[in-house]
């Protein structure tokens, strides 16, 4: 099995290798085009704001190429702001594109948590899982993950196969086909998030 993540200079790939090592698959960071194209997933990585990641991204042409080989059915999970990438539109400090992978837009939490709330919203959270997933298939209803974030996707119910409770329902894990994604870290969330990156291995 070949899994690429991939690299166009914004994430914490070390992280994340480290922790699919964990569950025993070597994945490479890569801009190399032709072994994105070989490969038979893949992972899209991301922190920090939105517009810089989508810029980042267009600017290595691999924008394109992640969603040809999306539409080509091949499995794609996107992280923390690479699941947010997946989206249409965010309203991160503007209005900016997504990849138009899932439909829906990422919006800021502050929209929906009660106010005294902080936000970000950082630390161990329970899931509830929503829709049945294979991403999802060796964790259960109840179990904590651990987020980073302080906006969210908006998308249809049909979509979200995890929430998490923060003084309002937030989306925490999403599914459109072939392409996934999740809000938390699975690299900080324990034996958890290993259980998610071996389902994701598996799909």
């Amino acid at each position: 099995m070949d899994i690429k993540m991939i690299d166009y200079g914004v994430g914490n790939l070390f992280s994340l290798r480290s922790s699919f090592a964990a569950v025993g698959v070597d994945i490479e960071a890569t801009n190399d085009v032709d072994k994105i194209r070989n490969a038979d997933k893949l992972v899209l990585p991301g922190v920090g704001a939105f517009r810089d990641a989508i810029a980042a991204l267009r600017e290595t042409g691999l924008d394109i190429v992640v969603c040809e080989e999306a539409a080509k059915g091949k499995p794609l999970m996107g992280v923390c702001l690479g699941m947010q990438l997946l989206f249409d539109k965010s309203f991160e400090y503007g209005e900016y594109d997504g990849l138009g992978l899932i439909p829906g837009e990422v919006r800021s939490i502050e929209e929906v948590v009660p106010a005294g709330l902080n936000i970000p919203h950082i630390g161990w959270n329970r899931l509830e899982l929503c829709n049945e997933s294979p991403l999802l298939k060796y964790i259960k209803d109840g179990d904590h993950v651990y987020f980073v974030h302080s906006y969210q996707a908006v998308t249809d119910d049909a979509n979200v196969i995890a929430r998490t409770e923060y003084g309002a329902p937030i989306t925490a894990a999403v599914q459109c086909g072939n392409v996934c994604g999740c809000q938390f870290h699975p690299e900080k969330s324990g034996r958890v998030g290993l259980s998610i990156l071996r389902a994701f291995c598996e799909m």
